[in-house]
């Protein structure tokens, strides 16, 4: 979080004027940077649910934005349930390096059984999450001069 924040920061700071110059007459940046402003913590939450947006360079791009420091920081938390995912992938992936070492549960197959249907529980969770977000998302971003707007997902 520390670190999107300073991303987002030197975005707002060391980069919105040079970049507010370049793209000064682009409809689409202008209505996207409305839609972010008016709608931000909500907007960036969703747009964190989702894999499909690169995080680093994202975190410099809402920079450029009229979204506030709160909105960012509130609609970052939108991190977390991936987060836990992929935590639990590495919790699962080092639980498959100990059977190989010889270690065994006290009741592997329920213990596997437990974690495979956690894992099936989770992935579907996040699937049906980021689809949620990808819709809201569109619905959220208004259409430029008629057009649809473009979505990178």
């Amino acid at each position: 979080m520390l670190g999107a924040t300073a991303a987002f920061l030197v975005g707002r700071y060391g980069a919105r004027d040079w970049v507010g110059q370049k793209i000064a007459g682009n409809p689409k940046f202008k209505s996207i940077d409305e839609a972010i402003a008016r709608e931000g913590g909500k907007i960036i939450f969703l747009i964190r649910l989702s894999p499909a947006f690169p995080f680093n360079l994202l975190n410099y791009a809402l920079g450029l934005t009229k979204v506030s420091l709160k909105d960012y920081v509130v609609g970052t938390t939108g991190i977390i349930p991936g987060t836990i995912m992929y935590v639990y992938l590495g919790s699962l992936a080092g639980n498959l390096a100990t059977l190989g070492a010889g270690e065994t549960p006290s009741n592997p197959a329920i213990t596997w059984a437990i974690r495979i249907i956690a894992f099936i529980a989770t992935v579907a969770v996040t699937v049906y999450v980021t689809r949620v977000a990808r819709k809201a998302l569109q619905e959220s971003v208004p259409s430029v001069g008629g057009e649809e707007t473009e979505t990178v997902m």
